[in-house]
């Protein structure tokens, strides 16, 4: 292993750590979930953490922890930097961590969504466009086939798609919890705290250009804020200070307001010409 690929490997594990120390100090729990251990059983298990900084071996060795009194419990979208790791479309080791991740959500057992749950809703897509839609979370027919929008709501997203001259596949959709809350209801505040490190940690590997949040749920998790997603749509912020991010309104919305889709078609396009696309012609 070169020196990098080693560094990446240790950044990589120092922030799953991180967002498993702040997931303790939320529940009081101590070790790893039995689930995660069973379903990766090539992860040893953790020994109780004791009062002292982590540090990365090495001439450059720089302090991590104590992390549970150097960050704060929320909002956790803002709690962790984003290290510049390279794209999972293009970079196999980056696809495998996302796979491990994907597998780590699938046996999560961190809040009571998980009991209600037929299957973790983790994400669809490549992400190779640049482009990453981030809804609010599952519903019936994505608990059913444990993939992010294939409802209504997912069909009009694949069309919004289109319309901007984009394939399917080509963007990386995901939600801010990856199990389906009762009824379709908004998810809980603990319950978005304790899924954030997932999606956290998605957006790393991914590095999308631009991230199109869908609705309230989502800009609360991308941002901590409670403001209302009609004042916020179609106004451009920014990530931790490196990925634009677009607010509008979530498609299962538009299924109930239609008068609505002219303005998210008009924050689509300033989408495309963010990231440098002709818009296509309308059909």
């Amino acid at each position: 292993m070169t020196d990098d690929a080693a560094l990446d490997e240790l950044r990589f594990l120092t922030r799953a750590l991180r967002a498993h120390l702040e997931w303790q100090v939320n529940t009081g729990a101590t070790g790893l979930e039995r689930a995660v251990r069973e379903a990766s059983p090539s992860v040893a298990p953790m020994p109780p953490v004791a009062p002292m900084p982590l540090v990365a071996p090495g001439p450059a060795a720089m302090p991590v922890a104590p992390l549970a009194a150097a960050m704060p419990v929320a909002p956790l979208a803002a709690a962790m930097p984003v290290a510049p790791l390279a794209a999972a479309s293009g970079d196999v080791d980056g696809a495998r961590r996302l796979e491990v991740l994907a597998e780590l959500a699938r046996a999560c057992t961190r809040c009571g969504l998980c009991k209600g749950r037929k299957q973790a809703v983790f994400a669809r897509g490549t992400g190779r466009s640049g482009v990453c839609f981030v809804g609010e979370g599952p519903g019936a027919d994505e608990d059913a086939q444990g993939l992010p929008f294939v409802g209504k709501a997912g069909q009009l997203l694949d069309r919004m798609i289109e319309a901007m001259g984009l394939e399917r596949d080509e963007v990386y959709v995901c939600n801010v919890v990856k199990c389906r809350p009762p009824e379709n209801r908004k998810p809980e505040p603990d319950e978005m705290t304790a899924c954030l490190p997932f999606l956290t940690e998605q957006l790393e590997l991914i590095a999308p250009r631009v991230i199109v949040a869908l609705g309230a749920t989502a800009i609360q998790g991308l941002f901590g804020t409670s403001e209302g997603i009609t004042r916020m749509r179609g106004n451009w912020k920014s990530y931790r200070g490196q990925i634009d991010v677009m607010p509008t309104f979530h498609p299962a919305y538009l299924l109930r307001n239609p008068a609505a889709k002219r303005e998210v078609w008009a924050d689509l396009q300033e989408v495309l010409r963010r990231m440098g696309r002709s818009v296509p012609a309308r059909r």
